[in-house]
């Protein structure tokens, strides 16, 4: 079956993948409708018009809804609510009471310094190690520390990870399926390790608008996510859990990538909340907040490689290649996904944005190529022909010897 095999709901033509055919850009924002939940579709991802990113009739994004919405909340009330969950969970014992995931970024500094000081909280953080850490990823990570934090950072069989990492490339054109994976499940096990109830992310899927579905009063973590049945049939990096000893790895290799059985967690009463429902929050305010109380550190380059900002996604150098990956099956970037938040919270225009996108979106992550393809032990053919053969045919055309995307945000 080829990639870019059709399906029809209902009256509107979706790829194999569930993208929309018919590419629409929102009116207020740069989001495109290619927009889908996660980092983009993958070839054993069942297609859904619930996952992606939801226009109404005035061709508005459901994101930018959440962010009209968000200007007639009570902060006030939300706050007090906050105060009531932290109450019930707080220790008096010296152990830690609310758990941190994150790598010491802007999100999860600001998250777990203000819980610390703000709201007398006794935080412990926990990270998923990068496929490979950049200079400035690890100096963050330390200075995050250093704030005043307790850490622990778990870091995967190399082997392992490089070998999955190749494959949901190969397979999937998602290079940070593993990482994500891994990034999702150790925050649970952790807190059930450490007896910790309550787990707090910096994030808010409201703000990103992805589902036919989205409840713009969310608070917490479908735990469904995060849960497993003995009988579940499981794929990784687009291969049976089965079939992947052929591939030198062994069912004992993926317990850090599996989600917990349901009953462990059901039972646990562990409680997974965002602050950002809570709290009126900003990514740039946060960014400020993390340099001024932590010693968060942006790029030194000035600007990361794919959009304008300097402060998101730092740490790994295969960073780049996954929001490459996600330009090359959905037409919209890492730009994209900047601009389209900071004019939701007002600090860009739509013309700005629109700007911002034509310049940098889709840019090529050169920097770090040459380590990228040493770790998923691939040459820059094989690379490339990998790239190519997850175009959609929706999105770009062939031009000569070029690519060319058939439509862009204007």
């Amino acid at each position: 079956m080829s990639k870019q095999e059709v399906t029809t709901v209902g009256n509107l033509g979706f790829s194999k993948n569930g993208l929309p055919l018919e590419v629409k850009y929102c009116t207020k924002c740069v989001e495109s409708n290619q927009r889908f939940i996660g980092s983009a579709p993958h070839s054993d991802q069942k297609s859904s018009q619930k996952d992606h990113i939801i226009f109404d009739d005035e061709g508005v994004c459901s994101a930018c809804r959440y962010f009209e919405y968000k200007r007639t909340i009570n902060w006030q009330e939300r706050e007090e609510e906050l105060l009531e969950l932290l109450a019930r969970h707080r220790r008096t014992d010296g152990s830690y009471d609310v758990l941190v995931p994150g790598s010491g970024g802007k999100d999860s500094r600001y998250t777990a310094h203000i819980l610390k000081h703000k709201y007398n909280m006794n935080p412990l953080t926990v990270t998923w190690a990068p496929h490979i850490y950049t200079d400035i990823g690890w100096r963050n990570l330390i200075s995050w520390i250093h704030s005043g934090l307790d850490n622990i950072l778990y870091t995967p069989n190399g082997q392992v990870h490089s070998t999955l990492t190749r494959l949901a490339f190969e397979n999937l054109l998602h290079p940070f399926q593993p990482f994500v994976l891994g990034q999702y499940n150790v925050a649970p096990r952790v807190a059930m390790e450490k007896d910790i109830k309550l787990i707090f992310y910096g994030d808010f899927y409201p703000e990103k608008g992805i589902g036919s579905d989205v409840d713009f009063t969310q608070k917490s973590f479908d735990t469904r996510l995060f849960t497993r049945t003995e009988k579940q049939d499981l794929y990784l990096s687009g291969v049976h859990i089965n079939d992947l000893p052929r591939h030198g790895i062994t069912t004992r290799d993926l317990h850090p990538y599996l989600p917990l059985e349901v009953n462990r967690l059901s039972e646990s009463g562990i409680e997974m909340h965002f602050l950002p429902y809570y709290l009126n929050y900003d990514p740039q305010r946060a960014y400020y907040y993390s340099t001024e109380h932590t010693g968060f550190e942006v790029n030194p380059d000035g600007r990361t490689e794919g959009t304008y900002t300097k402060y998101c996604s730092l740490d790994d150098k295969v960073d780049g290649f996954h929001f490459f990956t996600w330009f090359i099956k959905t037409g919209r970037g890492r730009a994209t996904e900047d601009a389209a938040l900071e004019i939701r919270n007002g600090h860009l225009t739509r013309e700005e944005g629109v700007a911002l996108v034509q310049r940098y979106d889709g840019e090529f992550p050169q920097k770090y190529f040459q380590d990228f393809l040493k770790y998923v032990s691939l040459d820059e053919s094989r690379f490339w022909e990998i790239i190519d053969s997850f175009r959609p045919e929706h999105i770009w055309k062939r031009e000569g010897n070029e690519w060319k995307l058939r439509q862009q945000v204007s």
